[in-house]
């Protein structure tokens, strides 16, 4: 795989400062998923974690089989630092295209525009292979158009619609009605079962 924005990239933007995606606390549309789910003993995976608040949610919230990843070892340092009662086995600094595992639930938050658009195919298939049957891919996708040569990158629904319909059963893919201030009416909550 011949990613632009591979590691080195991103441990760059890491210890530059330079995540403006970051809002500082979990998103509402998430949290707000996360708090009607009762089954505490759900796999959980937050691939491209950055600082993951939501991950923090998840275990705050008594969901101990939470998993992050993400490919820059600064952004896991840095959680580790603001929330060390994090499970350290349960951080992988590593390729999320290139791990393995099987999971109830993948909760994406600004991994998707983080890619590059030639691997958004790729993405979709590799979410589909690392759910169990009957597992979900829960989370936020930009409804919008972004940067063109750098992340984020946006999209639409429409073009989206292309790279998930013929693999998940599309529970919701609809603009979310709950996003944080600054999103509001260009975010689409997606609940894909695999």
């Amino acid at each position: 795989m011949n990613q632009p924005f591979d590691d080195a990239y991103w441990q760059s933007r890491w210890k530059e400062g330079q995540t403006g995606w970051d809002i500082g606390y979990p998103s509402t549309p998430i949290v707000d998923y996360i708090d009607q789910l009762s089954d505490k003993q759900l796999k959980i995976l937050i691939p491209g974690c950055g600082n993951a608040w939501e991950g923090e949610y998840l275990i705050k919230s008594g969901f101990v089989n939470t998993w992050l990843i993400d490919i820059a070892p600064a952004a896991l340092e840095h959680l580790g630092r603001r929330f060390p009662e994090f499970p350290k086995s349960q951080l992988i600094e590593g390729d999320f295209f290139k791990h393995t595992g099987s999971y109830d639930l993948i909760i994406e938050q600004t991994f998707f525009c983080a890619l590059d658009p030639s691997l958004r195919r790729e993405y979709a298939e590799k979410m589909k292979a690392l759910l169990k049957p009957g597992g979900r891919l829960v989370g936020l996708l930009f409804d919008k158009t972004l940067n063109e040569d750098h992340p984020p990158f946006g999209g639409t629904k429409a073009e989206y619609l292309d790279y998930f319909s013929d693999l998940f059963e599309l529970h919701t893919f609809d603009p979310a009605y709950n996003s944080i201030g600054p999103r509001m009416g260009s975010e689409l909550f997606i609940n894909l079962i695999g």
